[in-house]
Formats: C-alpha cells, structure tokens, sequence
C-alpha cells in the first residue's frame, strides 16, 4: 500500500482475522476459555475492527485511550479518533465472568447461539461514568437522544478493554453477494482500475434520491470514481427495508451513472448516533477503505433537533488536513429550483422557496407510505418504484394517522405549499395556518407534476418568442393571435374615440349614459389594455434586427 495514492488511518490496515492453522488453533483453546455472550451490535463492531475498517484499532480500548478519545476526539498518541471502542456487556451472567477476569486473560466472545466471534486478549478492566460519557460524545444527557438511550440500555458498568481475535465473520444475508471489505476496495481502486483519486459517500436509511446524485456526479466531475456505502444496519422498523434500498441504489447507478467509476457496497456498522462526531467516524472510514475524499452532505448523521444542521461541516475544522489525512468536500442542503430548472444549493441558486422543492428523506419516505410517486424533480421513478416496495406500514392507521404528520411531510418537501397555492405563483391571501391533511398532500405532489417542469418551460417559450430570427420554428398560430387581439383592442380604441366626440359634458341619467370625464377614462383604459397586449412578432419585424448590410459571402472571404 505504500505507493497508493492513499494510506489507512494510522499508517497500517489492521488485519485481526484469523484464518487457517491459527484460527483452528483458536477454535480448540476457545473451547477451554471462559464465554461473554455479545449482541449482533457487538459482532458487527468485532467485525469491523478485525478487517480494518476501524483502523488503528486492533481491540475494544483501554481505560486511557476512553477517556483520551471521549474527552480530546484523540487516542493517547495524538492520533484523531472521534468515539470511543469499548465493551461493556449487559447481563449478570456476563458480569460474574467480567469479574473473574484479569489483565492477561483471554476469553471467548459468542453469539446468542453459542457460536464463537472472537477472542478477546484482555489488556485492562475499568469502571466508567454512563453520564460523563453521554455528556462528551453526544454533547447532552437527554434520554430522548437515541445514543444516550443506548448507553443505558445496552452498556453494563464494566469495560474490558484489549486487542481481539476474529474467528467467525458475520453472515450479511442478502448482502453477502455484495459484501467489500477494506482489503478488497484497496486492491479493486489501485490495482485492478488504477485510480488515483476515489470519493467515499456513506449514506443513511433513505433511497438514493437526487440530492445524493448531485453530491456524485459533482464529485464524478474531477475524482477518478465514487465508493457508495449504503447503511444496513439496524435502521428503524418503519423505514424503507435495506434490500429495497440497495436494490434502488443499484436500478439508479445501472441507468444514470457512468459504468466502472461507481461502486456501490453495503456497509455494516453499529449505528453510534453521535451527530458531528460520528461524521468523523465516517470520514475515517472511507479513508481506511481507501478514499482519498470523503463527501459529505448536509447534517450528516444527524439525529433530530439536538444538532445544527451545519455542525457536521464546523467538527471538521477541529483538525487540519493533514491529520485527517483526506480531502473531505462539504456539500449544503440540495434542493430543485423550478426557475433555475436544475438541483441547486443556496450557494448557487438565488430564488426563494416559491420555486422550490426540498429534498428531505423523510419526506419523501412518507410521499412513498402513503402510495405517492415522489416529483421526479428529487427522486428519479427507477429508485422510488423500488423503494415503495420496501416501505413498511403502508397508508394511514385505522385512526387516519401516519406514522409521520402529514404537515410535516408538505413543510418539508414543498415549502411554498402553506403561502402559495402553486410552485412558482403568486403568495396565498391568507396562508394556511391549520394543520395539513392527507388531501394537501395529494394537491401539493398534483401541482409539483402538473407545474414544477413548466416555469422554466415557459420562460424560454417566451424569450424564444421574441427572439428567434428564424420565424419558422415558431407556431404562426401565437402571432396571429397576437395580431387579432391587436386588431380588435383598436377596433375598441376607434369605437372609444368616435364615443368620445358624441359625448355630453355631463348627462342626465348616470348608469345609462357616460359623460366625458368618464368615456376619457374608458379611453385611457383600453389605451392601457392595448399597451400590455403581447407584441406580435412577424418575420418583416425580425428583419430590422440585421443591421450589417454587408452581403453574406463577404463574411465567407469571397471578395468578388
């Protein structure tokens, strides 16, 4: 690895898979060793520390590398690691072997079905404060946080720290098929495709929508290829089934993306819930799978309200390049513009959210309960067809709720929908205050298909209109109607002017006849309407605008 363009995190790809002889070896001794029975959490952990993809870390920590990268976000040699690897397993009957234990002993890690994972080489036993560790990883103590909850759900008091053996990986099921582990992402970059520069993208519980797309294809731009890293881990029950994301990812990167530049694997990891933190976490990741970028989106790992949006772009500037040691390229929140009439960010797009349809996951999860075929402006029809598949419940409950309000589902894909009855029109009289049923939904998703396509479609007919030269690429029906509404409003302004001359100064009967202050009125009027009637075009017109009398086969070199 020393001539790649890029190097695991620490210097070296901990390798603590045992194969062959060594591992039959340690099969035998494990049979002879006292047993810690450890949650597929745990596993998949064990797992990822002995391929490398936790890199430099070859065990679960000892008690001054806890509290070094709780309290600094850095092992006791300075180097950056973010959260903190420890075992601490719930259950009396793994306490009491806990409490057995010493430094120098080995004991066995299994499954709940007694299949050995690891061994586990201890190296320190030490008490921690559940509190103290809620309150610098996740920056609050608040049970309502789903990392703070873990803690007490799942965290005994006793962390046994030391370096492990793997002997059984886990079984990925439906992604076994797919399964990259950092020895064969480094191997298929460098060696096999010879890239120089490769963009990571680990992404949540949510299909692949448009917003992801952008942050790709902008990175396909000048990266040699993109490694693309679906979560399948643990998600909720209610999201989209990780298969049917996958199988969406893949309908997408087969119909929009350059083949052979991107990579798509399903990623295994304990999901931490630590917000900015656990971006870093992430951006190591890729580095040790050997990215030599790290793209990140808006609010990356993030959980709820507990952090600002942007705070997993700011974590990032707590350490210098080089001790990161990849490029790590931030994206904002990507949104549709119907006025620009492409995915833009508010870095690049000027409009307000009149124009706007907003890419939020969860809401377009929800468009997707309730049966509803997301815009093709956020989603493309490949990934949301699949994806509904995979969305469990479906509808509303027998109540007419969702498992989502339906307001927050319109606030958070069409913004406009409460002060505008359109994309792109004028602002409501009264905006709408009261609370958004399933009805607004279907009307915001009608008017975004019917409307969302046609601003920009129209703004161009128009300037189209009044600017091609070429008259014949243009409907002659819109001229001649332009022509008629001019003919008739002067047939209206002659009737005015000859009503004009007959009329008294002033007249008897008011609602029968007009006096002449009125009719000067009626007059200017129509002048008005006659003003901002479109301008009919004609082909006689558009020749005025060669103002170079020159003959054509002069600009040719044709002098004679």
């Amino acid at each position: 690895m020393k001539n790649y363009p890029q190097q695991p995190h620490g210097g070296t790809l901990v390798n603590r898979v045992l194969e062959g002889d060594a591992r039959e070896e340690a099969l035998q001794r494990a049979k002879d060793l006292p047993t810690i029975v450890v949650d597929l959490e745990a596993i998949i952990t064990l797992e990822m520390i002995a391929t490398g993809v936790l890199s430099p870390n070859d065990g679960f920590m000892d008690e001054a590398n806890y509290k070094s990268v709780l309290k600094e976000g850095r092992l006791t040699d300075g180097t950056i690691w973010p959260v903190p690897l420890s075992f601490a397993p719930i259950g009396q009957m793994n306490e009491e072997v806990i409490r057995s234990l010493a430094v120098g002993d080995d004991v066995v890690l299994t499954d709940y079905y007694k299949k050995p994972i690891a061994i586990l080489h201890v190296s320190d036993i030490f008490e921690y404060d559940k509190e103290m560790r809620a309150h610098y990883l996740f920056n609050t103590t608040d049970r309502h946080h789903p990392g703070v909850d873990s803690i007490y759900r799942r965290m005994g008091d006793i962390a046994v720290g030391g370096q492990i053996s793997l002997l059984n990986r886990a079984d990925w099921g439906p992604f076994e098929k797919m399964r990259l582990e950092p020895k064969d992402t480094w191997k298929l970059f460098y060696e096999e495709h010879k890239w120089k520069t490769v963009g990571g993208f680990i992404t949540g519980a949510n299909p692949l929508h448009r917003g992801h797309e952008y942050i790709h294809k902008n990175a396909l731009e000048e990266l040699d290829g993109v490694l693309i890293q679906p979560l399948v881990e643990l998600a909720k029950r209610e999201y989209t089934r990780h298969e049917f994301r996958m199988l969406a990812y893949r309908a997408v990167l087969d119909t929009y993306y350059p083949k052979e530049r991107a990579q798509l694997a399903p990623l295994r990891v304990t999901y931490i819930f630590a917000g900015p933190r656990e971006t870093i976490l992430h951006a190591l990741i890729m580095k040790n799978y050997g990215c030599t970028h790290a793209l990140i989106g808006r609010d990356h790992a993030g959980v709820g309200d507990f952090y600002d949006k942007y705070e997993s772009h700011s974590i990032f500037d707590e350490y210098t390049p080089e001790e990161l040691g990849i490029d790590v390229r931030l994206f904002h929140e990507v949104f549709y513009c119907a006025r620009c009439s492409n995915l833009a960010t508010t870095q690049t797009c000027p409009h307000d959210i009149r124009y706007r349809i907003n890419i939020s996951g969860t809401g377009v999860r929800e468009l997707l309960r309730h049966g509803m075929m997301p815009p093709k402006e956020i989603i493309r029809p490949e990934s949301a067809r699949i994806a509904m598949q995979g969305v469990q419940p479906k509808g509303l409950d027998e109540h007419g709720e969702s498992i989502s309000p339906v307001s927050k589902t319109i606030n958070s894909i069409f913004p406009y929908y409460r002060t505008s009855r359109r994309i792109g029109y004028h602002p409501r009289k009264n905006p709408i205050t009261r609370e958004l049923t399933i009805e607004d939904l279907e009307l915001a998703v009608l008017d975004a298909r019917t409307h969302a396509a046609l601003i920009y479609r129209d703004i161009f007919r128009e300037f189209s209109y009044v600017t091609d030269h070429n008259r014949d690429i243009q409907p002659s029906w819109i001229t001649d109607s332009y022509l008629e509404m001019h003919a008739q409003q002067d047939m209206v302004l002659d009737d005015l002017q000859e009503k004009l001359h007959l009329a008294e100064e002033e007249t008897s009967d008011e609602f029968m006849y007009q006096d002449r202050s009125e009719v000067e009125k009626e007059l200017e009027a129509a002048k008005t309407v006659k003003r901002y009637t479109p301008y009919p075009v004609t082909r006689d017109a558009m020749e005025h605008t060669t103002w170079n009398p020159l003959p054509y086969k002069r600009y040719r070199g044709d002098d004679e």
